[in-house]
């Protein structure tokens, strides 16, 4: 697919290689020097599109100074039939070329020969990608976290899939372990005050105590009244958790669903312990050496593998000496494996057993202890976790309204849950909101700001400039100005700043896709799609469309329906809609 922005690189830096050969063959410059000089692009446009370093990389083998080395290479260039009009000579030897209408002309065929498959690219090569995200425990409703861990990777992987990676998207269910039986029990002794009073039967003081909590106790009640008391209570808590897990996944899945966000798959904890997964994983640690008993639990030697990796890696003995490492409990003195060994299990399966060649994972930022020390198990494991396991760590998000923060749920009297904020604004607000920091910045979420129907609103100001194109080419329709095609178009009338800057804007969008694959920065989309908005707003304004010459007009028109065309792909990305009225 045509990244333009990359093919204006590849040819500027072709055309100098040419025009240095052609130097050598005049007896100008010495030949046979091999030159490694960057194409860039200058953050002043009075200094063209795309700069190159070529005379000052190459001067020292050329035994001449930058200044003439760069004449030389201007002398002997052939610009005709390139995509660009002009090049010269500026600062030390820099060599500033400036684009012509043919390459504005292509970047506009791109957009419509490629339509929506404008942007994708094989960059990828379709590498098989899992991206693991939200995963929040299921013993109450998700909350503003698991909102922007949701946004992100869902977009995320709609990003990575755009850049040629074969995508799974999974939410993986903890529904084993001591959360799940902490669940139980806050469930039991709800339920157990509504039959026997509050003061009869006391709350633990770890268990949860959300509304969500009691709301499950009383519709067990409801249901079975006194049905549950008398069972032997192992029996009692199992079908407390059952019960409970059977209402909660649902609700979560539900939730996620009027959030945009569809699975291919949800994986079960439960399955890894049921299997015995768990235990042969932590067996094969053990054969190799990576095990050893103490206290009657069995440890992971955390403390070699982090050692070895950070070695690997490149840091000092005398580095690695001074860290405070520690080892991890695998199995309990009961007999119990530890979450992060059914971790370890799990992400052998990703890697292993099913063959991802690599597993990113959205976590929040306080589990940043917890990255190394799993990369680290699965380097003992033999699959090279520090490599194939990517962690998008990701900061808080504080809710704001009235310029306050916002610290307490209507329903649940606890964190914000996803379900109440859907209530308050649209999901189109919530996604584009959640999405605009990089992962790694903490997010400040303005509630009066995701509402607002104005130019301060970013969700809004993307649409709307979405939607004024759509209402522009309707009207124009009705007098009987269609949107041309790109073959008609004469790109050498769309001469002002404002056009140029809009269509190298549109070229950017392939770019912008490849990069926030590469980085694992979804982000980049939201800021793409802010300024490609901007570009057209300021375009509009200054570039009169209706009532100009035909042949300005048609440009103008078509330039508008490229914007129109990138816009919908880059929202369509981020999981927003593109309205045609507002």
């Amino acid at each position: 697919m045509s990244n333009l922005i990359q093919k204006a690189k590849e040819q500027a830096a072709k055309l100098t290689q040419q025009a240095y050969e052609r130097a050598a063959e005049a007896g100008i410059l010495p030949a046979g020097a091999q030159i490694q000089a960057k194409i860039e692009i200058p953050k002043d446009v009075n200094n063209g599109d795309f700069a190159s370093s070529f005379a000052m990389a190459g001067a020292k083998a050329l035994k001449q100074s930058p200044r003439a080395v760069a004449q030389a290479v201007v002398d002997h260039m052939d610009l005709e039939g390139s995509y660009f009009q002009n090049l010269e000579i500026a600062g030390p030897g820099f060599l500033n070329f400036t684009l012509g209408p043919r390459w504005y002309g292509e970047v506009l065929s791109a957009i419509e020969s490629e339509g929506k498959a404008y942007g994708d690219s094989q960059e990828g090569k379709g590498e098989k990608i899992m991206v693991e995200f939200v995963s929040a425990n299921p013993t109450g409703p998700m909350h503003m976290g698991n909102a922007r861990g949701g946004v992100l990777g869902d977009t995320l992987a709609n990003v990575l899939k755009r850049d040629g990676c074969d995508v799974w998207k999974e939410f993986y269910v903890n529904d084993a372990g001591n959360q799940i039986n902490k669940f139980a029990v806050s469930i039991n002794a709800r339920y157990m005050q509504l039959l026997l009073g509050e003061e009869n039967f006391p709350f633990p003081e770890e268990g949860y105590h959300g509304d969500d909590i009691k709301a499950l106790a009383q519709a067990i009640y409801d249901a079975h009244q006194d049905g549950w008391k008398d069972l032997p209570e192992d029996e009692r808590l199992e079908k407390m958790a059952e019960y409970g897990l059977q209402k909660n996944i649902p609700n979560m899945q539900s939730d996620l669903r009027k959030y945009g966000i569809q699975y291919d798959e949800w994986f079960f904890e439960s399955s890894l312990h049921n299997s015995g997964y768990v235990a042969e994983t932590v067996q094969l640690l053990t054969d190799k050496g990576w095990t050893y008993e103490k206290d009657g639990a069995l440890w992971l030697d955390t403390t070699g593998l982090l050692k070895e990796k950070y070695l690997r890696e490149g840091k000092s003995q005398a580095q690695v000496d001074k860290l405070d490492l520690k080892d991890d409990v695998l199995r309990r003195a009961n007999g119990y494996y530890t979450y992060f060994a059914a971790d370890i299990a799990y992400h052998r399966n990703k890697l292993d057993v099913r063959g991802f060649e690599k597993a990113i994972n959205i976590w929040g930022a306080d589990h940043h202890g917890h990255v190394a020390r799993l990369q680290a198990a699965l380097d003992g494991l033999g699959l090279d976790g520090s490599h194939r396991l990517i962690i998008v760590l990701m900061q808080l998000v504080n809710l704001l309204q009235d310029g306050k923060p916002v610290r307490m749920s209507k329903r649940s009297g606890k964190a914000i849950a996803l379900h109440d904020l859907l209530d308050e604004i649209s999901v189109d607000a919530a996604r584009y909101f959640f999405n605009s920091r990089i992962p790694s910045s903490p997010l400040d979420f303005d509630l009066d700001l995701a509402v607002r129907e104005d130019s301060e609103n970013p969700v809004y100001y993307v649409q709307y400039a979405n939607a004024r194109i759509c209402s522009l080419i309707s009207r124009l329709a009705e007098e009987g100005e269609l949107v041309p095609a790109a073959f008609q178009v004469d790109c050498a009338l769309l001469h002002e700043p404002e056009a140029l800057a809009l269509i190298k804007s549109l070229a950017q969008y392939p770019e912008e896709i490849h990069l926030a694959a590469q980085s694992c920065d979804p982000s980049r989309i939201n800021r793409y799609l802010t300024g490609l908005a901007g570009d057209f707003h300021r375009f509009y304004n200054s570039c009169r469309i209706k009532g100009e010459a035909p042949a300005v007009l048609s440009a103008r028109l078509k330039l508008a329906d490229s914007v129109r065309q990138v816009l919908a792909l880059g929202l369509e990305v981020l999981g927003v809609s593109a309205p045609e009225k507002m």
